[in-house]
């Protein structure tokens, strides 16, 4: 793996689990501003996946979203296959 791709990612899903947290943290506040659901998919898009489903999982969040619950797992793994590609192509 390439000397960029692996800091990015290890970088992406720590923001991810944060992400997950404080959104978690902001919907038990009445009034503060929540982090836009598109803004969580797409960390999890853009390679985040697996940190914002450990999200998910160590907070309880969003867990009862079908567009999460389908679409986080689904980029994770899409991640994986291209990563193995990546490694096995070189």
């Amino acid at each position: 793996m390439n000397k960029i791709l692996l800091p990015y990612l290890v970088a992406i899903n720590a923001i991810g689990l944060f992400l997950y947290g404080l959104d978690k943290l902001f919907s038990k506040q009445k009034g503060h501003p929540r982090i836009p659901e598109r803004v969580l998919l797409w960390t999890a898009r853009i390679g985040g996946g697996v940190g914002c489903w450990l999200g998910m999982l160590l907070f309880r969040h969003k867990t009862k979203h079908i567009r999460f619950k389908v679409l986080v797992p689904l980029w994770t793994v899409a991640w994986g296959i291209l990563l193995l590609l990546l490694y096995y192509h070189n």
